[in-house]
């Protein structure tokens, strides 16, 4: 369990707080590109670590995320007009380029010059793997975007996704690095487990008390969870955290070379204290995903259904559509689809959780790594030392894995061939730089 002290410093993500100082420093998922892919489209309301933001792309295709408030009587930009490259607030006609300048000023004489003095909170943007990505930490300290293999991939093999989880983000990391639950809360009574490829595990989650090994790692943890796997012979099932809110899980295919098999990646960006925003990239690195898959994958598949602010039509109001007698004969929770019994189960515990009211086990033992990891990461801050992994945009060209090895065999160096991405992805970014 943590102090209340210690919560706090884990879970507090607003502007000033030393936890949202941490996330600051690296690149986050802000848009899906869809979103505003359209010239003069409509502008886009966001709220990023306690930020009340706008985006809007303007008439040449550039892309800007500003402050939502207009700096003259601060009137939401939300409602302004998007024309003629700049957003252009509904109230007096104030008139904001991408990079955040006023450029007109239509009620104050031109002769006055005072739209050159004005300037609002512009952040810089790439758009990669079909999502906007956000930087909003010193500007003297702006990396480059992360490697992610899902993010440079062609469009064809990869499927991006996001919904709103009402809790805060340290819930929804602590869900996605817990292998132990996929036994219980995603369970059926016929004895298998949907995974996110839309496939069943036919073992592993037979053995409902894995054995944790966490390796920390330059871009993070090492997180191998074993289970029996039949006689001299064990199931480990590996999934990556790298700083400082990603995670990879394996694809879940028994005996095979994981290298060209799908996989999914989890980006957990606060909101704000209270709210996420959970994003799902799914990928297959060996060929383009087919229909079947993509539909699975999309918002409408195994992690939805959305409504048009990307909330789960099934959440708290309805108590996420729970059906008791399904829940008596068929499925552990009588809830509908892995994600909503993720979000159920996470929102339950409160908007943030009482970690010092907590009584851990041995299979919290990653939960617990992840804990110590991030607060030492704000104590280096806080003390002037920045995060090392945040310059290191390679780091992040990582895969999970998934296998089973004989018992005596050291599990990180069978996998470690299995880690690595595709040495060309790079070569396929196509990114684009906004802002």
């Amino acid at each position: 369990m943590l102090k209340k002290e210690e919560n706090d410093l884990l879970t507090q993500v607003e502007p000033h707080a030393p936890m949202g100082n941490v996330l600051r420093r690296f690149w986050m998922p802000a848009l899906l590109e869809e979103e505003i892919h359209q010239p003069d489209g409509p502008p886009v309301r966001l709220r990023l670590l306690g930020e009340d933001l706008v985006a809007f792309c303007d008439s040449a295709g550039q892309i800007g995320i500003l402050d939502a408030y207009c700096p003259h009587r601060r009137v939401h930009l939300y409602f302004g007009r998007n024309e003629a490259c700049g957003l252009r607030c509904v109230y007096h006609g104030w008139k904001f380029d991408v990079s955040g300048q006023c450029v007109d000023m239509p009620g104050e004489s031109p002769e006055t010059e005072f739209a050159q003095k004005v300037h609002i909170t512009s952040y810089p943007v790439r758009i990669r793997g079909g999502v906007v990505w956000i930087f909003m930490g010193p500007p003297d300290n702006m990396p480059e975007p992360p490697d992610f293999e899902w993010s440079l991939l062609p469009e064809p093999q990869r499927v991006a996704t996001k919904r709103l989880q009402e809790c805060s983000w340290a819930q929804a990391v602590e869900g996605g690095l817990d292998s132990t639950h996929t036994a219980f809360l995603h369970s059926r009574f016929d004895g298998k487990r949907l995974s996110s490829t839309g496939r069943t595990f036919p073992i592993g989650f037979k053995d409902s008390h894995p054995v944790f090994d966490v390796r920390q790692t330059d871009y993070g943890m090492l997180i191998g969870a074993r289970r029996e796997a039949g006689d001299d012979r064990y199931y480990w099932r590996i999934t990556q955290f790298l700083l400082p809110n990603y995670s990879m899980v394996p694809a879940t295919i028994e005996g095979t070379d994981s290298r060209d098999q799908p996989y999914i990646g989890h980006a957990w960006v606060p909101i704000d204290d209270t709210h996420t925003w959970v994003w799902t990239f799914s990928v297959n690195p060996g060929r383009a995903l087919t229909k079947e898959e993509r539909l699975r994958q999309g918002s409408d598949g195994i992690w939805g259904p959305l409504d048009e602010s990307y909330r789960p039509l099934l959440n708290r109001a309805n108590d996420y559509g729970i059906d008791r007698e399904v829940q008596r004969n068929k499925t552990y929770t009588g809830i509908e689809g892995t994600a909503n019994q993720d979000s159920a189960v996470q929102e339950s515990m409160g908007p943030i959780v009482d970690r010092s009211r907590e009584r851990l086990g041995a299979s919290d033992s990653a939960i617990i790594a992840w804990r110590k990891m991030m607060l030492n990461v704000v104590k280096d801050l806080s003390a002037g030392k920045e995060p090392k992994l945040a310059k290191d945009p390679t780091l992040y060209n990582r895969r999970s894995a998934s296998l089973i090895i004989d018992r005596d065999a050291d599990w990180v160096a069978a996998a470690e061939p299995l880690f690595c991405a595709q040495p060309n992805a790079a070569e396929h970014s196509g990114g684009k730089s906004h802002g």
